[in-house]
């Protein structure tokens, strides 16, 4: 998840004031030194350590391009202050969410279909940015990367003390957090005083019972989020009642801590977790398993999305060059110093150590039985995550749901124009 994200309708009028659809200056060219400059401009700020090594790497090897990579802090707007200026980075490393609907939308990127690292990509994880455009697009927009993944973080060393299975339905999780209380533990820690973290668990029940084009549906008229999304509250809600007393005076620091601490025995949030975890109990002995939302062991999905992916943008003049940059970061030993710092989940083909907090998803992740998180669809202005909290704390899951729909109406109403526009035309 991210909160990097720019408005359809502010965005392309700041692309419209800029002039533009991709001819545009500011991009990288030749040194001093005859190298040709390559600028990589990524959102992921907490992995500015990591960039800098491979930033190093690459230009100790290679004798005729110098890459530049920087992490700023708030990148979009970073970014956005700089397509006014027509001032455009030649790659831009953003997540598979909202914002690359958008960038793709405006036509600020470049179709790298003839990328030859394409073919190194799993297939699930070039579907998920497919499936984010607002309106089919032939080609390829984006090289990802790597992938986050969420679910059930699980204090192991607790389970393995005590006995406890790991729940593959509904039903065994149930019978697993009132098995945690009767044993005097906290079967939960939630820390949803920060309204963002009650998307770590909505996301995890939603891509098991609601579709995963729900949002596309919703646009082209066919369906509601009424008709899908209420089994999805009535889980979260659910989750209450094994969870800490007052979860909403609580927030993500206070529930790594806790989490970290032994006080629960599991935590509702995704392996971005791990680090703030750990910061705490370094030794602590963690791993996950899937979110099981469904009574059909075999029906469980993985949450995860892209988390980071490579965009050339269309204004760049050294399209090669680029290529050499990104097929130089998605290789095997940059790929695996990456999953290694971040605890992330690679989304290219290969033979990588992951780290051991995703053992109990592993057999997910190499089978491709992944789905993007759904809030990566709404809009930042509808403001999903404060509604759910608001829905946890009253409990009035119609009036929800009636928010919900109204308020994507209004929220999308250009988008929702243009995709019916564009089935209509389709046929």
């Amino acid at each position: 998840m991210s909160d990097n994200t720019i408005t359809r309708r502010g965005f392309l009028g700041l692309v419209g004031a800029a002039g533009a659809t991709a001819v545009l200056a500011g991009c990288g060219g030749s040194s001093d030194s005859g190298k040709t400059e390559i600028e990589v401009v990524t959102y992921k700020q907490e992995a500015v350590k990591t960039f800098e090594r491979l930033q190093d790497l690459f230009n100790e090897t290679h004798d005729d391009i110098h890459v530049t990579i920087t992490c700023p802090n708030d990148a979009t707007t970073v970014l956005r202050t700089r397509f006014i200026r027509e001032d455009y980075p030649d790659i831009v490393g953003i997540g598979g969410d909202v914002t690359f609907s958008n960038f793709v939308d405006a036509g600020i990127l470049a179709d790298v279909s003839d990328f030859d690292g394409i073919s190194q990509v799993k297939q699930s994880y070039l579907d998920t940015l497919d499936k984010l455009e607002f309106v089919p697009t032939e080609g390829i927009y984006g090289v990802p990367h790597s992938a986050n993944a969420a679910g059930v973080l699980y204090n192991r060393a607790m389970f393995r003390e005590h006995g406890w299975d790991i729940p593959t339905t509904w039903s065994e999780f149930t019978a697993l957090c009132e098995t945690v209380k009767a044993a005097g533990i906290l079967p939960l820690y939630l820390g949803f005083k920060d309204t963002w973290t009650t998307l770590a668990p909505w996301n995890a029940l939603a891509i098991e019972l609601a579709p995963s084009d729900v949002c596309q549906q919703v646009n082209a008229g066919t369906t509601t989020f009424a008709e899908h999304y209420r089994e999805v509250a009535e889980k979260e809600y659910a989750l209450l009642q094994y969870a800490e007393d007052g979860p909403f005076a609580y927030g993500y620091n206070d529930a790594c801590t806790a989490f970290a601490n032994g006080e629960s025995a599991m935590y509702t949030i995704g392996s971005y977790a791990v680090p703030q975890i750990r910061s705490v109990n370094p030794d602590m002995d963690i791993d996950s398993f899937v979110m099981p939302a469904v009574e059909n062991a075999d029906d469980r999905i993985l949450n995860s999305g892209v988390d980071l992916q490579f965009c050339v943008t269309a204004a760049c003049p050294h399209k090669e060059a680029a290529y050499e940059v990104i097929r130089f970061l998605i290789e095997h030993d940059s790929m695996q110093a990456y999953v290694s710092d971040q605890n992330a989940v690679p989304c290219v083909e290969g033979d990588f150590e992951l780290p051991d907090v995703l053992d109990g998803m592993r057999e997910f992740i190499d089978e491709g039985r992944t789905a993007d998180f759904q809030d990566h669809y709404y809009p930042s202005e509808m403001a999903v995550d404060a509604q759910i909290q608001t829905f946890l704390i009253d409990g009035d899951v119609d009036k929800f749901l009636a928010k919900f729909d109204s308020d994507w109406t209004r929220y999308n109403r250009d988008i929702i124009a243009k995709v019916q526009d564009y089935y209509a035309t389709q046929g």
